[in-house]
């Protein structure tokens, strides 16, 4: 059994803490470990020990990181580089896992941003998927429905089989609360989880049955993968031809070989505040509050309250949702935090960071997290994870000014090299080459200090880097007279 986890998604309905940039399978929200690690850590033994993993692009160095807190290696990852749903990702996998000479292997298909309380009783479900799968059964596991959700999928169980499974008999989308009611009496409706196992196999030849576009483009876009460091970049014009589509249209619904495997695991997919505030009752005070971080409440009832950087203190508020972080604080009501959705797409439309980014970023060789900017100044603190080095590279309009807080640097300045450590500092004159290198065991940390007439991103020029970023045009614009570089930013 391999397990293909599924780590696309923006989260947008858990912002402010999940953004595009940093989506919710990678936070921490229901124990110490993110999403993403639990999602391993509830694995089979057997079936943890190499999975293939589907995310994107700008989210690889997370997974890296992530994976590596846990000591988990994968398998394969696959880069998408745009979005394209369930299905083309699941192609992708099932093809990789094909090349590999895995056909007869099962798949165990399962999104990165889920919970399951009860593990047991999960891998007692995945034992009785096992059988039907191994038959040729495309088995999805349905939750036992605890309450009329109107925010999920549904489907109705069929005729019974073995192993307490079900055959389906349809697939029903997201009802209105007075249908729900009506699923919920009349028993044998489940919420559809999203995940699936079945063989490679079986679920190439559904898909080859059903959706051949997407065959056709997922192995053109297998077959002309490459590897860049320890991942496999998807190429983009080939993987954009791939229908955006959802496995369950492409293939559940029209399978005549869906089964149902009815999971009761305290399975939540924790798609808003409000289910968080549900999902959290291991932590509520006996006002039915949860406070996480830096909180002092007061007279509340049935709340959330996440401080994330500094100290929050509410007093007599009701079902209210408080989500604090470095940039941005939501307030919201319980019943009205599906509508965040509008408050994120709002930001995107007016160009705004907080609508897609965190004020920390995370590179390859490490992070930088923003702590103030001005009209000539940004100030920022680097962490450089040991072995790393940032690229050597120059800036055309600005200074920097680096201040060693913890660890010691290999600084490049030019054809010049020497080490900095704790309190000491250096100075970056624009259009000077320079590099950072952690050679030590500890993360390196320092402050930069940024100055100048022009401080965006793309005002860099790389000449080595190992993690083989290039120069875009917008870089290349750099080259050019001041005048002529601001027009082309603009």
């Amino acid at each position: 059994m391999v397990p293909v986890i599924l780590s696309g998604g923006s989260g947008s309905r858990m912002w402010p803490l999940s953004r595009k940039d940093f989506p919710k399978q990678f936070l921490s929200l229901v124990s110490d470990h993110t999403l993403l690690q639990d999602t391993v850590l509830r694995l089979p033994k057997g079936a943890a020990e190499s999975p293939i993993f589907i995310c994107s692009e700008d989210h690889r160095f997370i997974v890296k990181d992530q994976l590596a807190d846990i000591h988990c290696k994968a398998r394969s990852v696959l880069l998408e580089p745009m979005g394209r749903n369930t299905a083309p990702a699941v192609a992708l996998a099932a093809l990789e896992l094909e090349g590999m000479g895995l056909s007869d292997e099962l798949m165990l298909v399962l999104p990165a941003d889920h919970v399951i309380r009860d593990k047991n009783k999960f891998h007692r479900a995945l034992e009785a998927a096992e059988q039907q799968a191994k038959a040729g059964k495309l088995v999805l596991f349905g939750i036992e429905p605890t309450g009329p959700e109107t925010g999920y999928g549904y489907v109705k169980s069929g005729e019974a089989l073995n192993h307490g499974s079900f055959e389906v008999d349809r697939f029903v989308e997201k009802p209105d609360a007075r249908t729900a009611i009506g699923y919920l009496k009349s028993g044998g409706y489940y919420w559809n989880s999203g995940m699936f196992l079945f063989k490679v196999s079986t679920v190439l030849k559904e898909l080859q049955t059903h959706t051949p576009d997407i065959i056709e483009h997922c192995q053109e876009a297998i077959n002309t993968k490459f590897k860049d460091l320890d991942f496999y970049k998807i190429d983009e014009y080939v993987f954009s031809r791939c229908p955006d589509i959802s496995i369950d249209y492409a293939v559940m619904e029209k399978t005549q070989d869906a089964v149902i495997v009815p999971l009761n695991a305290g399975w939540n997919d924790v798609g808003s505040w409000s289910a968080l505030w549900e999902e959290r009752n291991d932590i509520r005070d006996d006002a039915g509050n949860v406070y996480q971080g830096d909180v002092i409440g007061e007279h509340n009832i049935d709340c959330l309250v996440k401080s994330s950087h500094r100290l929050v203190n509410v007093n007599g508020l009701k079902d209210t949702i408080v989500i604090e972080t470095k940039d941005a604080v939501m307030v919201s009501h319980r019943d009205y935090v599906q509508d965040i959705k509008q408050v994120v797409d709002k930001l995107k439309s007016e160009s705004r960071n907080e609508g897609s980014r965190h004020t920390k970023s995370y590179k390859p060789w490490g992070s930088n997290d923003s702590i103030d900017n001005g009209n000539r100044y940004k100030v920022e603190k680097l962490t450089i994870n040991p072995g790393e080095s940032l690229s050597l590279h120059r800036h055309y309009h600005r200074a920097e000014h680096w201040i060693v807080v913890k660890g010691s640097a290999v600084v490049t300045v030019d054809a010049n090299s020497f080490v900095m450590t704790e309190n000491q500092s250096t100075f970056i004159p624009p259009a000077t080459y320079h590099r950072l290198t952690n050679n030590g065991q500890i993360p390196l940390e320092l402050i930069e200090i940024q100055t100048g007439s022009y401080l965006g991103d793309n005002d860099i020029e790389r000449v080595e880097d190992h993690y083989g970023r290039t120069t875009t045009e917008m870089q290349e614009a750099r080259l050019l007279q001041p005048t002529q570089f601001f027009q082309a930013v603009k």
